[in-house]
C-alpha cells in the first residue's frame, strides 16, 4: 500500500485566526502532498515498500537522504494536524499534566522550554515533546524534517507534540514573527489527542 496524504480532521480556515486559511491550504495540499508522493518514489522498489513509517524511520538509513526528508516531512506532518484543534488550547489533564509536571515542574515551566525549542531552531525545523518507555517526557528541536524516531536524532523517545517552525507553516501571517506564531500554537495544541499518544507509549 502506497502513502496517502491524510484529510485534515477540520477545515482549512477552522485554525483563524491563529493560522490563516490560505497557509493551510498551500502547507496540506502542496508541501505535505510532495512529501507523500516524493516518499513513495523513494521507497518503491526497495526493501521499505510495505512497511509502516514509523518502522522506516526507526530503522532508517541516515545517508538516505529521500526517505530522510520525505519521509520524515510525511510523518512529522501527519502528527502536526492531528495535535492541533479549532477547539484546542487550555492545559492538558490527568497524567499528561502530572508528567509535563515532574518533568518541567510546571506547565508554565514547559511551555517556555518547548516555545525556547522552536525560538532557537537555527532556519526550518520542528519543536518536539517526547516520551520515552516508562513515560518520562523530554523536549527538544531537531533541524529540516528530522524527528525523534530517526537514529541518532534530537532527544530520543516517540513524538507526541510537533510544532512546524519552518517558515511555510506561517510567513504569510507572521512573516519573520517566529514567537508570535508559537504563542498562537499553544491556543491551537488538542491535549485530548497529545494525552491519547502519551498512553499509547508511555
Amino acid at each position: 500500500m502506497a502513502f496517502e496524504l491524510p484529510k485534515l480532521p477540520y477545515a482549512y480556515d477552522a485554525l483563524e485566526p491563529h493560522i490563516d486559511a490560505r497557509t493551510m491550504e498551500i502547507h496540506h495540499s502542496k508541501h505535505h502532498n510532495a512529501y507523500t508522493t516524493n516518499l513513495n518514489a523513494a521507497v518503491a522498489g526497495t526493501d521499505m515498500e510495505g512497511k509502516t513509517i514509523e518502522n522506516i524511520l526507526i530503522n532508517l538509513d541516515m545517508k538516505n537522504a529521500a526517505v530522510r526528508n520525505n519521509g520524515g516531512g510525511f510523518f512529522n506532518h501527519n502528527l502536526f494536524w492531528t495535535v492541533m484543534s479549532p477547539n484546542g488550547g487550555g492545559l492538558p489533564t490527568g497524567d499528561l499534566l502530572a508528567a509535563i509536571e515532574s518533568a518541567f515542574g510546571t506547565f508554565e515551566e514547559f511551555k517556555a522550554k518547548f516555545s525556547k525549542a522552536g525560538i532557537t531552531q537555527f532556519g526550518s525545523g520542528w519543536a518536539w515533546l517526547c516520551v520515552h518507555k516508562g513515560g518520562k517526557l523530554d523536549v527538544c528541536g531537531t533541524p529540516n524534517q528530522d524527528n525523534t524516531l530517526m537514529p541518532g536524532v534530537g532527544c530520543g523517545g516517540t513524538p507526541i507534540l510537533g510544532m512546524d517552525v519552518w517558515e511555510h507553516a506561517y510567513y504569510l501571517h507572521y512573516q519573520n514573527r517566529r514567537p508570535d506564531y508559537i504563542e498562537s500554537f499553544f491556543s491551537l495544541i488538542n491535549w485530548v489527542e497529545v494525552s491519547r499518544r502519551y498512553a499509547l507509549e508511555k
